[in-house]
């Protein structure tokens, strides 16, 4: 059971777009319908469409980046996201987010001013700072915090754990 990231932004993207569109085209045939002149020059729109052929360096310009602009929306539709969680077993998760905060508080041992956690699939990094001069044996103390929650979540691949100590003045 592994959550993707949705697609929300280039979803709301073409929305927009296709709205813009579809609400200029409905203006301009209601103005027309009323016999008004249109915001967009039905006229000569449709006499400079009507001499274009298809042969035209414009068509195949603008069909390029019809293209393109198709295929990159493909791409990221089919393109797996960002996980969102992690499993437990095959029917459980946890969200990463959760996680990564509860490895954050773990991380908080004595010695410890601040914890930076980032959780990946396979790893999982935790710079600390401390204002100690003398930072011996902290890092392995936050490592075994960290693995001891890793394991109490005991993940269905559990990551390796690396941790980095910051100090100001660091004499090992």
């Amino acid at each position: 059971m592994t959550r993707r990231s949705r697609r929300a932004l280039p979803a709301t993207l073409t929305a927009l777009v296709l709205l813009a569109a579809s609400a200029l085209v409905a203006v301009c045939a209601i103005q027309l319908t009323l016999g008004e002149r249109p915001l967009l020059p039905y006229d000569s729109l449709v006499g400079s469409l009507h001499d274009t052929t298809w042969s035209a360096r414009e068509v195949a310009v603008a069909g390029g980046v019809i293209v393109a602009i198709g295929l990159l929306l493909l791409l990221v539709a089919v393109v797996p996201g960002k996980a969102r969680t992690a499993a437990l077993d095959e029917h459980t998760a946890v969200s990463v987010r959760g996680l990564r905060n509860a490895l954050r508080s773990a991380a908080q041992v004595d010695g410890v001013e601040s914890a930076a956690v980032k959780v990946r699939r396979r790893r999982v990094r935790a710079v600390v700072r401390t204002r100690r001069a003398v930072v011996e044996g902290l890092g392995d103390t936050v490592r075994t915090a960290l693995e001891n929650r890793v394991g109490e979540f005991a993940l269905a691949r559990p990551p390796q754990v690396v941790v980095r100590v910051k100090a100001p003045r660091s004499t090992s």
